[in-house]
């Protein structure tokens, strides 16, 4: 009987192991999608707050100058023909979105003076979610 009891207790059989195996690896996989997803749901909030940033830029530049930019380097660096220019009003890296693609900046734009667009995690234009554009509203 000593010797059945011993035979019991030897350990998880091969189908065990894989079972718990194939579970954590589910699990792992799981959480790492949430992670990952989380990361993009930052980073667009983080692109939404940028554009508002980079409007207000805009806006000061224009105060100073009499005019919009031609373009958003135009607030890094002083262009020839800008009069009343204070800046730099931004860095090199405001001008990039959190997916390190350039802000689109167009003048004039779609009914207002301007238009800011990060085009969101997936760098085209359209989609949905975290890979929707980001407009200055």
């Amino acid at each position: 009987m000593h010797q059945a009891s011993r035979l019991k207790q030897a350990g998880f059989s091969l189908l065990e192991i894989i079972i718990v195996t194939v579970l954590i690896g589910a699990l792992v996989a799981f959480a790492a999608s949430q992670v990952l997803s989380g990361g993009d749901r930052a980073n667009y909030r983080i692109a939404e707050a940028q554009i508002q940033t980079l409007a207000q830029k805009i806006d000061q530049y224009q105060m100073d100058t009499g005019r919009l930019p031609n373009a958003l380097q135009d607030l890094v660096v002083q262009p020839g023909d800008a009069t009343g220019w204070l800046g730099p009003y931004a860095r090199a890296d405001d001008l990039v979105d959190p997916w390190k693609t350039p802000i689109e900046y167009r003048v004039p734009g779609d009914g207002r003076p301007f238009d800011l667009v990060s085009l969101g995690a997936d760098r085209s234009p359209g989609g949905q979610s975290v890979n929707a554009d980001i407009r200055f509203e």
